[in-house]
């Protein structure tokens, strides 16, 4: 994998997850809520430009491109509705990503998640999903650190809060942003490309892209 030479790699310890699109299957659910947001607040956005522009970011990083485009009050409106909307959409449909279940059955190493939304939306999703026992106490927010992805920060302050080497983690991402973080935090990566973020988007240096999360216990181990 690229930069790690051979003989270099030091063996996983500790497996980080996102959290939107690659533990819960909201990605969808937040692109439909940004696209319907900027048709009713005056930025017409496709899906493809949320996409590129808000999925994998965190909510200052989006208030920040919002409030450049609209203005500071627009922007906290456009927040404020994206949160009730969300909440809305979560509760009437959220679901695990596809085979994640089962892909966390199939690990044995330790895991945790670090995620650009906020501590309160993930105890919503990973609540309505069945998920948050198995990661709880274990779950960082971008609101832990000062600058979210593509930053490593997020990153590098899991492995420190779990007391592993950053070559020692490998980070399960399904945004361009989240790869970007694992690979400033010299952390392996596999980019999950079964969801919005085409794989072209996720290639680079320490990541293997991968479509279905079943197969993820076996790519780790091979690694």
């Amino acid at each position: 994998m690229g930069s790690y030479a051979a003989g270099m790699i030091k063996p996983i310890e500790l497996v980080i997850f996102d959290c939107d699109g690659v533990l819960v299957d909201s990605e969808r659910i937040a692109a439909r809520v940004q696209v319907a947001l900027g048709a009713e607040l005056g930025w017409p956005l496709t899906e493809d430009e949320v996409v590129d522009r808000f999925i994998g970011r965190s909510h200052a990083a989006i208030r920040e491109q919002v409030a450049a485009r609209l203005g500071e009050d627009t922007a906290a409106t456009w927040l404020e509705r994206f949160e009730q909307l969300h909440r809305e959409a979560v509760d009437a449909d959220l679901a695990p990503v596809e085979g994640l279940p089962e892909a966390l059955d199939a690990l044995t190493l330790p895991t945790c998640i670090a995620s650009s939304g906020s501590h309160d939306k993930m105890r919503h999703t990973l609540g309505r999903t069945g998920l948050y026992e198995r990661f709880a106490g274990r779950i960082f927010s971008a609101t832990e650190v000062s600058h979210g992805k593509p930053a490593p920060d997020l990153f590098l302050h899991a492995a420190r809060q779990m007391g592993v080497d950053p070559a020692a983690c490998v980070v399960v991402e399904d945004s361009q942003p989240g790869v970007r973080a694992a690979r400033a935090a010299g952390m392996r990566s596999f980019g999950y490309a079964g969801g919005l973020t085409p794989a072209a988007r996720l290639e680079g240096p320490d990541t293997e892209i991968f479509y279905d999360m079943r197969t993820l216990s076996t790519l780790i181990a091979a690694r």
